[in-house]
């Protein structure tokens, strides 16, 4: 009985001789983690996973710099170091040997830099994309997955608990974003998973926006999106809050959002479209005449990347299943006044039902 990584490559690989594909490059790091335990992020250098189905030969080529952490981290036996001066598709080419079949690639992952030199150096290959099989291999979270991402998500609630006693009239966004971070690496985070959002006033009807100098104010919305990365998995919550006192109109809002992220949980099973969940948590917001103020997805996939599959958007027809750990992150957003989101991470269990797996109260908080 092997590892859970050889388990993963094993089914890649019959995946490969299936379907006559000769070999398989993983380049995603991602991806990599996924197949090999190693999680590292290249920058701009070469990594790349490499099986050849045929000879059931794999390789992980890594930076020379990165070849101690992945000797400790992978369970690959043949690991080649490639240095800062070396041409990268060389060295995998003098390792492998010749390959004039068919080779596997992540369509999203090769840039056009990379497929010049992987026909350089192989110039008799064809080229196919096999992230599809990646992306449902990793779309079922395993039990050990979830035991991963309820302890990122348990850090980011710790977080988020501590972190709004210190807000203050006159805090900067950033100042916010500084203190949370702290908090998240104090509590055992290997670091943000994405950069913190944090967005007062005016600024919280920008879905995306970026904390800045603007300073919180009496009567503001305060918008807290993040989450944190652990052990290879990552968190992403969001909770929206309103300073010093709500006006009527601001509970209303609030009020409606909620009622649209808890329309969407109550939505999810296995087995209904994924389009199903968008839809229920929309129309909420819809129905209460706020449809033009809620202009993206209801949510996303999430695990080893904070986006992943699947895309929960109101055309998606692909049916839910057990295993599926994705968000549900209805918001209204209003041009110059401000916005609300509120965003949870729901898991369909084996029985094909939702756990929510966000704890963070969310009835209106007035900070």
């Amino acid at each position: 009985m092997g590892n859970i990584y050889e388990t993963r490559r094993e089914q890649l690989k019959t995946y490969l001789v299936e379907n006559d594909i000769q070999a398989v490059m993983i380049m995603a790091p991602a991806n990599v983690y996924y197949y090999t335990g190693f999680n590292s992020d290249p920058h701009e250098r070469f990594m790349s996973l490499f099986i050849n189905a045929t000879t059931d030969e794999t390789y992980l080529f890594v930076p020379a710099l990165d070849k101690d952490a992945a000797v400790q981290d992978s369970d690959i036996a043949t690991i080649i170091s490639i240095s800062d001066e070396e041409i990268p598709f060389d060295v995998v080419s003098k390792s492998i040997g010749n390959i004039e079949n068919t080779i596997g690639i992540e369509a999203k992952n090769l840039s056009y830099d990379r497929y010049i030199g992987l026909l350089t150096y192989f110039p008799n290959i064809q080229i196919v994309d096999v992230q599809p099989f990646i992306n449902k291999q990793r779309l079922k979270k395993s039990k050990d997955e979830i035991e991963k991402l309820k302890e990122a998500i348990r850090i980011i609630e710790k977080v988020l608990e501590e972190g709004i006693k210190k807000v203050k009239i006159g805090m900067s966004e950033s100042e916010l974003t500084g203190e949370l971070e702290f908090l998240m690496r104090k509590f055992g985070a290997d670091g943000p998973s994405f950069s913190t959002i944090v967005l007062t006033g005016e600024k919280a009807a920008l879905p995306h926006g970026s904390p800045g100098e603007r300073k919180i104010q009496q009567g503001d919305y305060l918008l807290i999106d993040f989450g944190v990365a652990k052990d290879g998995y990552r968190s992403d919550i969001t909770r929206t809050f309103i300073i010093g006192q709500a006006s009527a109109k601001q509970k209303e809002i609030y009020d409606i959002v909620l009622r649209s992220n808890e329309a969407g949980i109550h939505a999810v099973e296995a087995g209904v479209p994924l389009k199903t969940f968008d839809i229920a948590a929309r129309d909420v917001i819809h129905n209460n005449g706020y449809g033009d103020y809620f202009n993206n997805r209801v949510g996303h996939g999430l695990g080893i990347e904070v986006h992943e599959e699947p895309s929960v958007h109101q055309n998606n027809e692909q049916l839910a299943e057990t295993g599926l750990v994705f968000t549900i992150e209805p918001g209204i957003y209003i041009p110059n006044v401000g916005g609300v989101r509120i965003e949870d991470i729901v898991y369909i269990n084996e029985e094909g039902k939702a756990d929510v797996l966000t704890s963070f109260p969310k009835q209106l908080q007035i900070l």
